[in-house]
């Protein structure tokens, strides 16, 4: 329907989209639907005791200061505890190498206002993160898109795609939204050196990193760079530029996430974020920095690793007994989802619409493939629903999958 306003709008407004999962959340509000859509933590897990605290010492012990204006690089004591986190995990860097934004959307958004012109080409992994293709669309950026295994991004499928000449490849190594996959510590050096190879930087996109639930630690792809580069430096000088959240391991209405780049790229993302917001909300960041540190973190993050370790086991038995055979199923060790694939035959989306009559829910895969595709796979979330209802919802999505599995066996008999 045509309104007054359309012909007002910039031309980048034409590629524009409401978040697929977004929507759908609107759609699953419903206390009686089951919800495996969204990728939303556990309210349980959020630790309400210490933020509580925390405000009051912020507000007796910085008064004024967390009220006020602030810089934009952000509150240097969290830059600083994010640059000791980061180390434990072998990401050596100074707080100059470290940049705070409002949620790890707004890092996404800032990267495609200083790099991606119109028509630009990105390589993704495909499926890839749906919020990255909504923040790059609006900047007219084109997506070369690597396929995926169960070992992450196909890597001998790598070097075709990066002669498409694309401006940065965007990946996400562990436990992937959506897949659950993970990058092997093989295809990361392969990763590296092609890139190294072709002059392209890496975008490392790693908001669940640290929610592994089995397995060993992979180092990251911007660990594994410095290491490639023999770079001895404090301050990181790389290839990589590596994001990371506290959405996932303290919570997302902090809206706190941060940069880890070569000091070269976190001035131009100051100059792209001044003219956005000016600077991550003060107050937030001094709450974040007093519930984080002296160790707090470390054990927060144990906690949470051990709920959802229990609700994926649960929601990985649930399906083993309730999914009709022909559905397959990936195996996270990790991060908040897995990824379901359908008979070809089936299409994710019809079996959404009769889901919700089940009052079950899930997110179709179809919007993450940015070319097309996908459209008998479906993610879903095992983070935010009680053992119960994973269990309850899981029987119900299956109850679904068998009666289509009959009507198909029916049309085609």
């Amino acid at each position: 329907m045509q309104t007054p306003w359309d012909h007002r709008y910039a031309q980048r407004t034409q590629r524009m989209g409401s978040s697929a999962i977004r929507e759908l959340l609107k759609l699953t509000e419903k206390p009686e639907i089951i919800s495996f859509a969204g990728g939303l933590p556990a309210p349980e897990v959020f630790p309400l005791e210490e933020f509580r605290a925390a405000c009051g010492r912020v507000l007796r012990d910085y008064g004024a200061q967390a009220l006020q204006y602030s810089t934009t690089e952000g509150f240097f004591p969290l830059r600083e505890l994010i640059a000791r986190h980061a180390a434990r995990y072998g990401i050596e860097v100074t707080p100059d190498n470290v940049f705070i934004t409002s949620g790890s959307q707004q890092a996404l958004d800032l990267l495609g206002k200083i790099f991606i012109n119109p028509g630009d080409r990105i390589l993704v992994e495909s499926p890839t993160y749906l919020g990255a293709l909504q923040a790059w669309n609006a900047y007219g950026a084109e997506y070369v898109p690597v396929p995926m295994d169960e070992h992450g991004m196909r890597t001998d499928a790598l070097e075709e795609a990066l002669r498409a000449g694309p401006k940065f490849i965007y990946v996400l190594p562990n436990f992937q939204n959506p897949t659950g996959v993970t990058l092997s510590r093989e295809r990361r050096q392969q990763l590296i050196e092609l890139a190294d190879q072709y002059g392209v930087p890496i975008v490392e996109d790693d908001p669940y990193g640290q929610l592994r639930y089995e397995g060993d630690h992979l180092p990251s792809v911007v660990v594994l760079d410095g290491q490639y580069r023999n770079d001895c430096h404090p301050c990181y000088r790389g290839n990589v530029i590596y994001l990371s959240t506290f959405s996932k391991i303290l919570a997302p209405g902090l809206r706190l996430a941060w940069v880890i780049a070569p000091p070269e790229v976190i001035r131009k993302l100051v100059q792209a974020k001044q003219g956005a917001d000016l600077h991550t909300a003060t107050f937030n960041q001094l709450v974040a920095y007093e519930v984080a540190h002296g160790g707090f973190l470390d054990r927060h993050i144990q906690r949470i690793r051990d709920v959802y370790r229990e609700r994926r086991d649960v929601m990985l038995a649930a399906m083993d007994r309730c999914f009709p055979p022909g559905v397959d199923w990936t195996q996270p060790e990790g991060g908040l989802f897995l990824w379901g694939i359908l008979p070809d035959t089936m299409k994710s989306a019809d079996v959404l619409k009769a889901a919700i009559e089940e009052k079950v829910a899930f997110v179709p895969g179809q919007p993450f493939f940015p070319c097309g595709g996908g459209h008998n796979t479906m993610r879903i979330n095992f983070s935010n629903a009680s053992p119960e209802n994973i269990r309850t919802g899981i029987a119900r999505l299956g109850n679904v999958l068998y009666q289509m599995v009959r009507e198909q066996a029916e049309v085609t008999g």
